[in-house]
């Protein structure tokens, strides 16, 4: 019997996904969240009969929960039920054109036709440049680790001429004319809270692994995917410990020996971090246990935008409508400038606008629809009043949804209520409200972003959004892969894990 063992500190999918890998190398395992459900932000809300995922909503690379089952000779299939979606979305611009995308090629290019003809082989020339970048970024360097700047330096060249020095907005004009394009091609960084005018071209991979796997939807929702994944935990006997706040991590000479938590000391041979690395750094390790690099990244890091989301449901149907929709506001750039670079609250906005009852009708009562619509919006280094400036917005998305989108919302609007970048600085130790961690720029990717291997004690390994490959749901899947390759086996188990955790 294996007494090698692991605590994880936060349970969300990078957690969850770290957890489920460290069991499978054979460690006795505890995950230690804050939350009264496993998931991170990925938390459920139920409001008066409407069901709402509060955080992630777009499944992109389904593969790797797949993974996560079959490290266990398990099935996905047997847990949830994950659904490809026909449109994956829907753009809608000011001047009420709309433009689907998703379905195969040539269902793009019928839509691209109708806005711009012309620029139907150039989509086809930058689906070319973004497989290419998918193939190094996403198959090759996504669950690699990059904590020594030689594995930087032997993959720069490569990088350097895929344009990696490049936005993803620069990359996707020199190939697209049309302005509505550019956008709707453009806005994949947003996903992961980057401004597509700052975030280089290598997030243009997004672009590729939604055309080579698809977008696809979790019946039930998210809190559905992240039930399947608690029981699956619990059925391969991993401790899970929910309304716990990991206080702090213990260090002895130099190495990572456990936590501490408000209920006392959990001890372990490895720690893994799915906080955000921001306050893992300045809060839960003391300044002589980190390195000088780390709290440089800590000090100077541009963070991601916030998020503003307002939840509601209403009490009749909008069968017309997406399931995911973005509906742009009247300025980008501009509008983008405001938010990541002024951190000021404009009085104009773009709204993600979620539908899940257009697939999942199980989402509202009868005759009824869920919705949440999600704006970004300046962090808390920006001075927004919240609680003056949140009712407002509030009335304004609703206002513009009612006026294009909705017609009638504010007679047919029920159950609402809203997050700010506030309800993520409290209920999710995220610096500054910030909805992704720090954001995608080149000089904050790879080795140039927080390390999987801790920049301090020995034995202390990140996961999440803040660290390597990025944020999004694959890329918090990908950085607990990162730790097949950083974290050893357990003491006694070899390659067969199943069979050795059998004896465990």
């Amino acid at each position: 019997m294996t007494s090698t063992t692991a605590v994880v500190i936060g349970a969300g999918f990078g957690g969850i996904a770290a957890a489920l890998r460290l069991r499978a190398k054979g460690y006795n395992v505890t995950v230690v969240d804050r939350c009264s459900k496993v998931g991170g932000r990925a938390q459920v809300f139920e409001r008066d009969g409407y069901r709402h995922d509060a955080g992630p909503t777009v499944i992109t690379a389904p593969f790797l929960f797949e993974e996560l089952f079959e490290l266990f000779g398990k099935r996905i299939q047997d847990y949830v039920t994950i659904k490809p979606l026909d449109t994956w979305y829907r753009f809608y611009f000011p001047d009420g054109i709309q433009f689907d995308y998703g379905g195969s090629i040539e269902d793009t290019l019928a839509q691209i036709e109708q806005i711009e003809p012309a620029d139907k082989q150039g989509y086809l020339d930058l689906l070319d440049a973004s497989r290419a970048i998918y193939q190094l970024g996403f198959e090759q360097l996504a669950h690699q680790p990059f904590h020594r700047l030689s594995e930087l330096c032997v993959q720069a060249p490569a990088m350097l001429k895929l344009g990696s020095y490049r936005s993803v907005w620069d990359l996707v004009s020199r190939h697209l004319k049309s302005e509505r394009l550019r956008q709707a091609f453009s806005i994949q960084p947003l996903l992961v809270g980057g401004n597509p005018f700052q975030t280089t071209s290598i997030y243009n991979l997004i672009h590729f692994l939604e055309r080579a796997h698809g977008i696809h939807f979790a019946m039930g929702g998210t809190g559905a995917l992240t039930d399947a994944l608690g029981r699956l935990m619990a059925e391969e006997d991993i401790t899970i410990r929910l309304g716990e706040t990991v206080e702090s991590v213990c260090v002895e000479n130099g190495r990572a020996k456990g936590v501490h938590t408000e209920h006392g000391f959990t001890a372990a041979d490895v720690v893994i971090s799915n906080v955000d690395p921001a306050h893992l750094y300045d809060n839960m390790l003391e300044r002589k246990d980190s390195c000088l690099s780390a709290r440089i990244k800590t000090r100077y890091a541009r963070k991601s935008m916030g998020l503003f989301v307002l939840y509601f449901g209403t009490n009749r149907l909008y069968p017309d409508v997406a399931h995911h929709t973005i509906w742009l506001g009247s300025r980008y750039k501009e509008l983008l400038t405001d938010i990541f670079t002024h951190k000021i609250l404009a009085d104009d906005f773009s709204i993600y606008l979620h539908r899940p009852t257009a697939t999942d009708p199980s989402f509202a009562p009868e005759g009824h629809e869920s919705f949440y619509a999600l704006v970004p919006v300046p962090n808390l280094e920006g001075s927004v009043a919240w609680d003056i400036e949140g009712p407002r917005l509030r009335d304004r998305i609703v206002e513009a949804l009612g006026s294009t989108l909705l017609p009638g919302l504010k007679e047919s609007i029920r159950s609402d209520f809203f997050m700010t970048p506030e309800n993520f600085q409290q209920d999710y130790l995220s610096p500054d409200g910030a909805g992704f961690s720090i954001a995608p720029t080149f000089y904050q990717s790879a080795w140039f972003r927080y390390h999987n291997k801790a920049e301090g004690p020995n034995g202390l390994y990140l996961v999440g959004a803040g660290t390597h490959p990025g944020a999004g749901l694959p890329g918090v899947l990908c950085s607990a892969k990162v730790l097949e390759v950083l974290v050893p086996r357990a003491a006694g188990v070899d390659a067969r894990s199943k069979s050795n955790l059998a004896l465990a």
